[in-house]
């Protein structure tokens, strides 16, 4: 699920379109789901990871024709697991309908789980994206592997976006599923309670010592020099969390004040994630000593300078 700043650190502007299944690498497949728009780009990304027996990861949204398409796609090969990188519906629904239709076991996160305990009063403003039924039938954690012929999937924990994104490195291919950790066409939201920003910027952190070469993201193209990107990723961050200091230095007070200051011309309809992104900046920075607030962090917060 993307961020508000799509623009800045697109390193492939060309979107892979839906209704087809296409080799994207050795060892890939992929299908997009029908499920674009201005948070998904033009659909989740579901891949296909091998041939004759495969895995399946992010089936995508509680999407019957999708599902469909896949399992047509799939004639004759067999579905060795259904692999999934966190909890929000354009994600792990479409695992639930794909296990049914092919008996494979579903791997990979754990169920959702939030950053912390909701504040008195305080409304979870993406619990709609939130699939609060999966179920898994077996967990990862940081290192569990599950293989098939010529291939593996490793697990790589990742929170921040969701605090249980896992991505999958593929060895055999110097690849990495990121999931919607990093993505190329768009920064990724990070919204409380779900997500939280200290564990997005350490698992940046994490990914910047490992060497795949290319990233396979949960929306948009690949990320094809990642190195270079993670650091583009931490630099824009570091950015956003300056000027919403220097906001709150000039006397803004309130998330809405500093969204209109930092967001201007902001298509309306991302005006809630880039609240919840300064949110999530503002929880960071009341964490790390460096601003106040009555109370624990709240989105009607009142914020100042420590």
């Amino acid at each position: 699920m993307a961020d508000t700043d799509a623009s800045s650190l697109t390193l492939d502007p060309s979107m892979p379109a839906c209704g087809r299944l296409e080799t994207v690498a050795p060892l890939i497949r992929r299908r997009i789901a029908p499920n674009g728009g201005p948070f998904t780009a033009s659909g989740t990304c579901t891949y296909v990871i091998g041939s004759g027996r495969v895995a399946i990861l992010d089936p995508g949204p509680e999407e019957a024709a999708h599902i469909d398409a896949v399992v047509a796609d799939l004639s004759g090969e067999h579905v060795e697991a259904i692999v999934v990188t966190h909890t929000h519906r354009d994600h792990s629904p479409g695992a639930r309908l794909l296990a049914a239709r092919t008996g494979a076991p579903i791997v990979g996160c754990g169920p959702h789980r939030a950053a912390r305990a909701l504040a008195a009063g305080e409304v979870p403003l993406l619990d709609a994206s939130a699939d609060r039924a999966h179920a898994p039938d077996r967990m990862m954690a940081e290192g569990d592997a599950i293989s098939g012929p010529g291939w593996t999937l490793v697990a790589v924990e990742t929170p921040g976006h969701t605090m249980n994104h896992l991505a999958f490195a593929l060895p055999e291919g110097q690849a990495l599923f990121s999931g919607d950790h990093v993505m190329a066409w768009s920064t990724t939201i990070v919204a409380p309670p779900d997500g939280a920003m200290q564990a997005y910027m350490a698992s940046l952190d994490k990914l910047r010592k490992r060497d795949e070469r290319t990233y396979w993201p949960g929306h948009g193209g690949p990320v094809r020099e990642p190195a270079r990107f993670l650091r583009g990723l931490a630099w824009h961050r570091r950015q956003r969390e300056a000027a919403i200091r220097t906001r709150l230095a000039g006397g803004d007070r309130g998330i809405g004040q500093i969204v209109a200051a930092i967001y201007q011309g902001l298509d309306p309809r991302l005006r809630g994630a880039a609240a919840l992104s300064v949110f999530a900046h503002l929880e960071d920075l009341v964490g790390r000593g460096l601003v106040t607030t009555e109370g624990p962090p709240r989105l009607d917060g009142v914020y100042t300078p420590a």
